[in-house]
């Protein structure tokens, strides 16, 4: 009951703006699958080149990605139509190029700005970036769409990092973890949205895609707009700027006629232990051995959310739901959404029942079994008929057990692990992490999965093992704890194989 009295409404207008930043992510994640085939063609009549035919058949009968040959048989490799693999390629993956750039930048303009004016200014980029790809009939469509989806980047990967900042630093700690999930709400939700709208017959075709991909900039120009009526986050107030009165006034607004003195004096300790830290950089976060197992379990969960290959389902789910045999491949992807965002919701609910290391490697180990069961399913296609279902069915497995832990843990958990002095080199470090996995998987799983045909998800699965093993020896729990206990927890020298049972015995003597 306690947690409802601090849910207040502005409270869930704060939280609601900053997942903004998260809904245009999911939309630039999910808007490039489903109008593909559309924005090749235009792609090929722009440089004058022969489309790509994905599911033709191969000689050795297998319904992979092969290649219409052009037809001037003295075109050189330039101008054949394997440049449209790589055009197609960057278009998806520059995405992350631009998040893996502006995510180092994230502590810096959190701290020199605010985490509310640096929200609102960050929305120039995604405004810039939605109008290039909007406009991008009006001129050579490939450049432009790769330069708007870099710019958007940018932006994703500067909200990316202070929408967890602002969100883990405004809520109380007994709603952190609910709170926190709904940065993977608002992803699902937008990839959901633009795969809705990239149905042919709405925006998905010809004349309406430019139009598809600009259309997150309307999310950006109300984000702008409510970010105006938001507090600051009363921990900055007070630990960054030593501004109490500023901070008490925030903390009323956010948690209504509770008493905030128990807040300023969790604040208060977070500062001396920040001052007695001096100022964290990056550097520093990796040669001290006081933040070493923080920032490997931080990078290690963000690695395991981009190579446990949903990505790839959220990508290229429609040519996979192509080769699984499936006659309306984007109603099935959409389908995908749905799920996605169902699962996301419900998750919402578990984190502060579960825990999280104990969602987090369930989620790993049912994508693990998921990713070996649509490898079966597609391997023994041509055997049997009715394994499409099995794939169906493990693709939709592999999106729910996403959504239960690797999902929407590895992004506020980094936030959680780290008191203030380190977050925000932290969030940077691990969001760099993030989006560079992002890019290694948009811009390579094509090739790979031309290669490795059927097989592709293996690869996914050996990973996803990996990182269950970590968990299981490394991931502390975080549930209900304060920044200062979880801190304290990392400053012993060794962590236990069961983290999560250090962690409970340090909550119990510090409540002794």
């Amino acid at each position: 009951m306690q947690a409802e009295k601090h849910l207040t409404g502005t409270l869930v207008l704060s939280v609601f703006t900053a997942v903004l930043g998260f809904f245009q992510y999911g939309y630039s994640l999910g808007v490039i699958n489903a109008p593909q085939k559309v924005i090749e063609a235009h792609y090929g009549r722009v440089l004058g080149i022969a489309p790509l035919d994905r599911h033709a058949t191969n000689a050795s009968g297998d319904t992979e990605g092969t290649f219409v040959p052009p037809t001037d048989p003295s075109e050189d490799l330039a101008s054949s139509p394997h440049i449209l693999t790589m055009y197609w390629s960057l278009s998806v993956s520059m995405f992350a190029v631009g998040g893996m750039i502006s995510s180092f930048t994230v502590g810096w303009i959190g701290d020199r700005l605010g985490r509310v004016k640096a929200m609102l200014v960050v929305n120039v980029l995604s405004i810039a970036g939605n109008l290039l790809m909007g406009l991008a009939k009006f001129g050579p469509a490939h450049l432009l769409i790769i330069a708007g989806r870099a710019v958007t980047g940018l932006y994703c990967g500067l909200s990316s990092g202070l929408v967890p900042m602002y969100v883990s630093e405004v809520s109380p700690t007994a709603l952190r973890g609910a709170l926190g999930t709904l940065h993977q709400l608002a992803i699902v939700t937008g990839i959901l949205i633009s795969q809705v709208l990239g149905l042919d017959f709405l925006l998905g075709n010809d004349e309406m895609w430019p139009l598809l991909l600009g259309l997150s900039g309307v999310a950006a120009l109300l984000q702008f707009f409510l970010l105006l009526l938001c507090p600051e986050s009363p921990r900055y107030l007070y630990i960054k700027l030593g501004k109490v009165e500023e901070a008490k006034k925030s903390l009323k607004r956010l948690r209504g006629n509770c008493d905030p003195m128990k807040e300023i004096a969790e604040m208060e300790k977070e500062k001396q232990e920040a001052a007695s830290e001096k100022k964290v950089s990056i550097r520093q976060l990796f040669t001290s051995s006081k933040y070493r197992q923080a920032v490997i379990v931080a990078l290690m969960v963000h690695m395991s959310q981009q190579f446990s290959g949903i990505n790839a389902i959220f990508y290229y789910s429609t040519s996979i739901f192509e080769r699984a045999g499936v006659d309306q491949p984007i109603y099935a992807t959409i389908g995908v959404g749905v799920v996605n965002t169902v699962f996301t919701v419900i998750s919402v609910f578990l984190v502060e029942k579960a825990g999280r290391r104990s969602l987090y490697m369930a989620g790993v180990m049912g994508m693990l079994i998921s990713a070996v069961a649509m490898t079966v399913g597609l391997v023994l296609l041509s055997q049997f008929a009715w394994m499409s279902y099995v794939s169906m069915g493990a693709i939709f497995l592999f999106v729910i057990f996403f959504e239960v832990g690797p999902g929407p843990i590895p992004w506020f958990i980094v936030a959680e692990l780290f008191s203030q002095g380190p977050r925000p080199a932290a969030i940077a470090v691990a969001g760099f992490c993030n989006w560079a996995s992002n890019f290694i998987v948009g811009m390579c799983f094509q090739y790979i999965a031309d290669l490795c045909g059927s097989y592709v998800f293996v690869i996914f699965a050996a990973l996803l093992l990996i990182f269950f093993l970590f968990a299981y020896f490394k991931v502390p729990e975080t549930k209900g704890k304060s920044f200062e206990e979880i801190a304290a927890a990392f400053r012993r020298k060794k962590l236990p194989a069961k983290a999560m049972t250090e962690l409970e015995d340090l909550r119990g003597s510090a409540e002794a």
